[in-house]
């Protein structure tokens, strides 16, 4: 059993751990696996993200040992090694601990304690799905990402103070476009032919938005510092979206990165706005009806299987408990009601059948008895 010296080397050595890999990721190819691991974990504090990527650079989606098997239906694989994360430990508060930590809260974190978790590779058992593998699908089409970047840019001219415009690329210099903060406008070259990029850059200028404007704490930053930022944060939304501009974002994330401190120090903002920029995102594809599951119409649910039935139905189960947006967790709803419709039906028919065919077998009255009725 180890002491309370040895808890507290291991712990410390996790989080070294993490802080020693981050401090590599002047790699390209290194810092790619790091903003992957943050697309993926999004919600994520930056503490874990960084403890997970420390420990499995290629995990997709972690969850505990017995939530596996109840939310997932999946079993942890034999021989599997756990990925430690930190959890707090909330304590409710005396009155003399509230009057000692100077707070009216009635419940403070104490300390923390890391626990176990797997990643979806170190399972088997049922499919997991995700929002994402719609939304890769649907915006691999160019018009999509198209109808994605007139909404996010509709929805920033509309709903924000920021006011984003189009001019012609032969007017930029050479760039893509750029955040103005003295006008607090976003510029986009409204002629780039590929619409994969111009989505990206519209990411980059909103990252440089929220973490450069002149009300930001980030402000000041060197150039060096804000465009690792910006471009990290694209890549990030991109990533989250199923549309991979790895080829230029890493390029240019490794032109300006090119010291430790810089990307050590910046990774933590980087968080903050990508939470912000796929949450709105998943929102607007939502509303473009590029992230929700694809509805079978009634008489293609006919000719599914009943095997592809139940996996359908499980699948939208598993959505149902993951979402955490209500709109979307209805529309998994509707569809959840329109598959156990046809299940029923199936039922139905099926227990039809069998009485025909076996009518020795005593029927249930059509009306219960009134005195069970409640």
């Amino acid at each position: 059993m180890p002491n309370k010296a040895d808890v507290k080397a291991w712990k410390a050595q996790l989080v070294d751990q993490a802080e020693q890999q981050i401090l590599k990721l002047t790699d390209s190819d290194q810092f790619k696996k790091y903003l992957n691991t943050l697309a993926k974990f999004h919600r994520y504090s930056a503490r874990n993200i960084d403890l997970i990527y420390a420990q499995n650079p290629q995990a997709t989606q972690v969850a505990g040992f017995k939530q596996w098997q109840k939310a997932f239906n999946r079993t942890v694989n034999r021989g599997a090694k756990a990925i430690r994360i930190a959890a707090p430990i909330i304590k409710k508060l005396t009155p003399a601990e509230q009057k000692h930590l100077d707070t009216t809260d009635e419940r403070a974190i104490v300390g923390y304690r890391y626990l176990p978790v797997f990643d979806v590779a170190q399972t088997s058992g049922e499919p997991v799905l995700s929002a994402k593998d719609f939304v890769k699908e649907n915006l691999a089409d160019h018009q999509n990402v198209t109808s994605l970047y007139n909404a996010f840019k509709d929805y920033l001219n509309q709903q924000t103070d920021l006011k984003v415009s189009e001019v012609p690329l032969a007017t930029l210099n050479g760039a893509k476009g750029y955040f103005q903060p003295s006008t607090n406008e976003i510029v986009i070259g409204g002629d780039e032919p590929d619409n994969a990029l111009k989505l990206k850059t519209l990411y980059h200028e909103y990252a440089h938005s929220q973490l450069h404007g002149l009300k930001s704490a980030f402000k000041d930053r060197p150039r060096a510092y804000q465009e690792t930022q910006a471009e990290a944060v694209a890549y990030v939304a991109m990533q989250n979206i199923g549309v991979d501009t790895s080829n230029y974002s890493l390029g240019y994330v490794a032109t300006w990165a090119k010291d430790k401190a810089v990307i050590h120090s910046a990774l933590s903002e980087i968080q903050q706005v990508s939470n912000k920029v796929i949450e709105l995102s998943d929102g607007l594809t939502k509303q473009l009806g590029l992230q929700e599951a694809q509805k079978e119409p009634e008489h293609d649910l006919k000719k599914q299987s009943a095997q592809a039935l139940n996996k359908s139905y499980q699948g939208l189960q598993q959505q149902v408990q993951q979402t955490t947006n209500s709109q979307q967790k209805a529309q998994f709803k509707n569809q959840l009601h329109e598959i156990h419709e046809e299940i029923s039906k199936r039922t139905q028919k099926q227990l039809q059948a069998f009485a025909k065919k076996n009518p020795e077998i005593k029927q249930p009255d059509s009306e219960p008895d009134q005195s069970l009725k409640r």
